[in-house]
């Protein structure tokens, strides 16, 4: 065989191979995990702005919005497993249909009320501890270039933003951080009783006080109750995490959130 054809014959197997490379990579991607970076601040501490993660698809089996049609010709959803309270999922917003972040509060048939910035779960109160105080710098954050909203009263760039911080304990034992501005005399602090449908579930941000989740109607830019075939699956853990405008300015990494499991 001449040297040219063997040449051509190379590039040839190494075009197939990239060809299929990128297939399995974009199938492995639509069926099992699909990338998400945290835009916003509706789930510090748990979770801070560039967060970079993968939503575990497989959580909770395939609905509509995990799968595409084609593979997955059937509207509604099929449980592999229940979603749990205290998980923290990523769903398409019912209306608006970008994909959201919130900690899973509500299951179907529960009832859900704030008073004074405290959760009842079935008219039964969700213990807080205090954990002390979220203390950041106050400065632009992430691609959209917003300032943290503070407990404290700070104008200055550099300066020390605070929120209270609590522990929060669920009916089923989970345990994660809350943070608060403090309470107000209506939402988000103080809400009507909550009594989540059939198929759908109710969703908070652990950042309470900043937070657009289902304690706001969907006529007022909240999602309100989540249906089931909303729902997209699980973060379970954050690969990396930048605190700079981009993913790729990797100075700005945060060398103690890599592969951080999500509590």
């Amino acid at each position: 065989m001449a040297k040219a054809d063997k040449e051509d014959g190379g590039i040839v197997e190494f075009v197939k191979t990239v060809f299929w490379a990128l297939i399995i990579a974009g199938v492995f991607r639509t069926l099992f995990f699909q990338p998400f970076w945290i835009p916003s601040g509706s789930m510090k501490d748990t979770l801070l702005i560039g967060d970079f993660l993968f939503v575990n698809k497989m959580a909770y089996g395939y609905s509509r919005y995990s799968c595409p049609f084609a593979i997955c010709p059937f509207s509604g959803r099929i449980f592999a497993s229940e979603p749990q309270r205290g998980d923290v999922v990523v769903f398409r917003h019912p209306v608006n249909g970008t994909d959201f972040i919130k900690r899973l509060i509500g299951l179907p048939g529960d009832t859900v009320q704030v008073k004074d910035g405290i959760v009842s779960i079935n008219g039964t109160v969700v213990p807080q501890e205090p954990a002390g105080v979220f203390d950041e710098v106050y400065e632009r954050q992430g691609p959209l270039g917003e300032y943290p909203r503070c407990e404290n009263d700070v104008s200055t760039e550099g300066g020390s933003c605070t929120s209270t911080r609590a522990r929060e304990t669920l009916p089923n034992g989970v345990q994660h951080d809350v943070l608060s501005l403090g309470t107000s005399t209506g939402l988000p602090d103080n809400t009507d009783v909550y009594t989540v449908p059939e198929g759908h579930y109710f969703f908070m941000g652990d950042n309470r006080d900043n937070s657009t989740d289902s304690r706001f109607p969907q006529a007022q830019g909240g999602v309100g109750f989540v249906p089931a075939e909303y729902l997209i699956g699980r973060a379970d853990r954050i690969i990396f995490s930048s605190a700079g405008r981009s993913l790729l300015y990797i100075w700005t990494w945060r060398a103690d959130r890599f592969f951080k499991a999500v509590e």
